[in-house]
């Protein structure tokens, strides 16, 4: 059993303990997509498996900021030398088999991957295959588990590096991504006090009342809508403000005459 604290949160700790293995790729545009992939969601360790193609040059400059992973990345001659020192191996594939293997999707499958990756020694291994084919059954057996992105079954196929960028997202969401707080507006006021709501509905309700909105309506029932629509929308100090200076711009507009003969209309009721 574990707890969160067991799991490797930190991004230094995840980029360390899991390695992405590109096996027999086919075109070195995919590969740069993945290295985009992997520095998206904090990964750092790259091998190579027999590739078609690999030059270092091009793939940085489509991969902008790769030769971090670029400069640490192996070249293998075989799977089994890739995979020598895993403590743990993933195959992915998007073709369904009848094999019986230890089939997930990545989202099931992260938080137990991260729980290993704590208490393993060697790293865990993400193995994709050749674009064009996929992994075999044979290459498959060298997998502790197998993991599918759930997809349309009129075209389940993703590409290399798409593949690897959302499996990779899961992995990270449930590490070190997880929490993290939506940007903030840099200056963020605290929530509107309820002095400035009064000061904010009693200002509208004048404005209100300038251009003649509420005629035959009912004041207190429309006033009401107001105060809940406002409500609901969770003002801060400066929204509250904000919409306050509209209301008596409004209405000073008006007394100063700019309104007269205008046929100012209230809208639809």
């Amino acid at each position: 059993m574990h707890t969160e604290t067991d799991l490797p949160t930190s991004e230094v700790e995840f980029a360390d303990r899991f390695v992405i293995v590109l096996h027999r790729t086919e075109d070195v545009v995919n590969i740069a997509g993945t290295v985009r992939a992997m520095m998206n969601m904090g990964l750092r360790r790259l091998r190579l498996v027999s590739p078609a193609e690999f030059d270092a040059w091009r793939i940085a400059g489509i991969a902008h900021g790769a030769e971090a992973v670029l400069e640490e990345a192996e070249i293998h001659d075989s799977l089994q030398d890739a995979l020598a020192d895993a403590a743990h191996v993933v195959g992915t594939t998007a073709r369904r088999r009848t094999a019986p293997y230890v089939w997930q999707h990545p989202r099931e499958a992260a938080p137990e991957l991260l729980a290993l990756a704590a208490a393993a020694e060697g790293p865990i291994a993400l193995v994709f295959g050749p674009e064009s084919v996929g992994l075999t059954n044979e290459e498959l057996d060298l997998c502790d588990r197998v993991l599918t992105v759930p997809t349309s079954p009129s075209y389940s196929s993703l590409n290399l590096a798409q593949a690897v960028l959302l499996i990779c997202y899961e992995l990270w969401l449930a590490g070190p991504g997880a929490g993290r707080a939506l940007p903030r507006h840099r200056k963020a006021a605290a929530p509107a006090s309820p002095a400035a709501l009064d000061a904010l509905f009693h200002d509208i309700e004048r404005a209100l009342e300038t251009i003649e909105f509420f005629k035959t309506r009912n004041p207190e029932a429309i006033m009401r809508s107001v105060r809940a629509i406002l409500r609901r929308a969770e003002l801060d100090g400066r929204e509250a403000g904000l919409l306050r200076a509209m209301a008596i711009e409004v209405r000073k507009y008006v007394e100063r005459g700019h309104g007269e003969g205008e046929g100012v209309e209230s809208g639809a009721g």
